[in-house]
C-alpha cells in the first residue's frame, strides 16, 4: 500500500468518525448543514492523522484520542470558512465545491465557522469524559492547540498575511517564514505534539514531536505556495494563481520555483531526522508522509 493509500485509510476513518459526532447537539438544522457543508468536503485530514499517528506509535491509545483528532479538524476547516470570505481571501471554491459563503450567505458561513470552533472544544473535553483519557495530559494538550489556533498562532498568521498582502516578492525570508510558521505551520505542530501528550510518553518524545510538526509544517506551505502557481485547478480543488493575483508574500515570488522546492526538501529531511529513534509501521508512515508532502499534487 502506498503512502497516499494509507493516508486515505487513516482518513476514512477520520471521516467516518466527523460524520457523526455532531448529531446529536440539538443544532440547527441550516447551520448543522452548512456546518457539515464543509466538514465533510474531503480533504487529506492530514492534522488529524498526524495526531493519531504520533499517539499510537508511542504507545498511546489512538482510539480513545479520536475526539481530539477530529478537534483538529473543526478548527482547520472553520479557518478555511473563514479565509474564503470576501472580506479575507475572497475565494469561491474550496475543495472542488463553491465556498461555504456562496452556497450559504456570508452570515451563516461564519456562524458555520464559530459552529466548529468552539464544537472542537467540546471534542478535546470528550477524549477525557467520555474517552477516560488523563484528564491532565488532555489539558495539556488543549494548552498546545488553543495556543497554536489562537492569537499567537493560526489567527495570528492569517493577520500578518493580509498585512504583507499586496507586497510580493517584498517581504524578507525571515519574515515570510515566522508568517507561515503561524498560519499553517502551528497547527500542524500541535497536531504532532498533542498527539506525543496524549500517548503520555514524555517530554523527549514530545520535543520530537514538536520539532517533526514544525518542518514538516514548512514544506507544506511551500508545497502549497508552489502549487498555486504550477498546480491544476480541478486536481487542487481551488483557483490557481490566486495568490499572484492578489498580491500575496509566497515562497515562489520571493525565491523562484526551484529554491522554493530546495527549501521544502531541506525541511522534510529535517523532519524524518527527528523519528530516527523510532521504529514501526507508524514510524514508517511517519517517514513517508513526510516525504509525501513535497511530491503531491493537491
Amino acid at each position: 500500500m502506498s503512502v497516499k493509500e494509507r493516508l486515505m485509510e487513516r482518513a476514512g476513518e477520520v471521516e467516518a468518525y466527523l460524520s457523526q459526532c455532531m448529531k446529536d447537539r440539538s443544532i440547527p438544522d441550516p447551520l448543522l448543514e452548512a456546518m457539515e457543508y464543509s466538514l465533510l468536503a474531503g480533504g487529506k485530514r492530514l492534522r488529524p492523522v498526524l495526531l493519531l499517528s504520533w499517539c499510537s506509535m508511542l504507545g498511546g491509545n489512538a482510539e480513545a484520542a479520536m475526539p481530539f483528532a477530529a478537534s483538529l479538524e473543526c478548527i482547520h476547516t472553520y479557518s478555511l470558512i473563514h479565509d474564503d470570505l470576501p472580506a479575507m481571501d475572497d475565494d469561491d471554491l474550496r475543495r472542488g465545491k463553491p465556498s461555504s459563503h456562496k452556497k450559504f450567505g456570508e452570515a451563516e458561513a461564519i456562524l458555520a465557522g464559530d459552529g466548529l470552533l468552539t464544537e472542537a472544544f467540546t471534542l478535546m473535553t470528550e477524549t477525557s469524559l467520555l474517552n477516560g483519557l488523563p484528564a491532565q495530559g488532555v489539558i495539556r494538550a488543549m494548552n498546545v492547540l488553543s495556543r497554536a489556533a489562537g492569537s499567537g498562532g493560526m489567527v495570528g498568521g492569517q493577520s500578518v498575511d493580509m498585512a504583507f498582502t499586496g507586497r510580493s516578492g517584498q517581504i524578507p525570508l525571515d519574515e515570510l517564514q515566522a508568517m507561515h510558521a503561524m498560519k499553517t505551520g502551528a497547527l500542524i505542530t500541535a497536531a504532532c505534539e498533542c498527539g506525543a501528550i496524549l500517548s503520555g510518553a514524555g517530554q523527549t518524545h514530545e520535543n520530537a514531536a514538536r520539532a517533526y510538526g514544525r518542518a514538516i509544517g514548512v514544506a507544506f506551505q511551500i508545497v502549497d505556495d508552489v502549487l498555486d502557481v504550477v498546480g491544476d485547478e480541478a486536481t487542487l480543488g481551488k483557483p490557481v494563481g490566486s495568490d499572484e493575483g492578489a498580491g500575496k508574500s509566497t515562497y515562489p515570488a520571493l525565491v523562484g520555483l526551484e529554491r522554493s522546492m530546495e527549501l521544502a526538501r531541506g525541511h522534510v529531511d529535517e523532519a524524518v531526522s527527528h523519528l530516527e529513534a523510532f521504529h514501526g509501521a507508524d514510524s514508517a508512515f511517519l517517514d513517508e508522509l513526510a516525504r509525501y508532502i513535497v511530491d503531491r499534487v493537491n
